[in-house]
């Protein structure tokens, strides 16, 4: 196997960060500085930064899906369409195939999942299920008090009323909001309907599961507590 995979089946990280991990010479195999393209054999010992790690029977090696976390950086395409440069499963690189449950827009970063399993898509995104996916904004001019009362009321995009929902001032230029419904390019259309222009928007929270202290670029497998909210009473994992 090469060492690259090794890495990423043991839980740690991507292939492509594997790899970087490497040529920064933070990798050993058997004592020795690991070379890009090294290859693991049965018994070898691995450790990055000095610590052992190790292949597990780890929740995603026993079920029979796999459902990531990724903070997508700004610039990736939500799409499994690989001729788009850029596009998202190229850049997790995952050695299964997967797909983004919903999307992203390619302008903003944030919390998005993938999965192998394509019957549990539409339960997740079902929006009358009130489901909630929360997002920090920055914006081009200072919040005020009617901009963040209208938001919550709704906006007519798309010709139609956005649906009620939660948003709290964060900063001068800055707010918080909670959605329980997906249209495209919704938070930049309803901003834009106000007279404002988002400069940065991400996305922190889907549901049970949060962006938490992931860095961009980073992706984890969900927990059985993480799935269990994600998809109540379902037991196919």
């Amino acid at each position: 196997m090469r060492l690259n995979k090794f890495i990423s089946e043991s839980g740690l990280c991507s292939r492509r960060e594997a790899d970087e991990l490497i040529a920064q010479q933070r990798v050993t195999l058997d004592g020795e500085i690991a070379v890009t393209g090294a290859k693991w054999l049965e018994g070898m010992l691995v450790c990055v930064d000095g610590k052992e790690i190790e292949l597990k029977p780890t929740a995603k090696n026993k079920r029979k899906h796999v459902y990531i976390a990724l903070y997508k950086p700004d610039g990736i395409t939500c799409t499994t369409d690989t001729t788009v440069k850029g596009n998202i499963v190229d850049f997790v690189d995952h050695q299964e195939r997967i797909f983004p449950v919903g999307r992203l827009d390619k302008d903003s970063e944030g919390l998005i999942l993938l999965t192998s399993n394509g019957d549990i898509v539409n339960q997740i995104l079902r929006s009358e299920n009130n489901h909630e996916k929360e997002y920090l904004v920055g914006v081009n001019k200072a919040v005020t008090d009617e901009f963040l009362r209208t938001m919550a009321r709704g906006v007519r995009i798309h010709r139609q009323m956005t649906k009620p929902c939660k948003v709290s001032r964060l900063a001068k230029f800055g707010f918080r909001i909670v959605l329980t419904q997906g249209l495209n390019r919704q938070i930049r259309l309803m901003s834009e309907a106000l007279g404002y222009k988002v400069t940065q928007l991400r996305r922190v929270r889907i549901i049970n599961v949060k962006l938490g202290a992931m860095k961009p670029g980073a992706w984890r497998n969900l927990s059985d507590a993480e799935l269990a909210g994600l998809l109540p009473g379902f037991k196919d994992w």
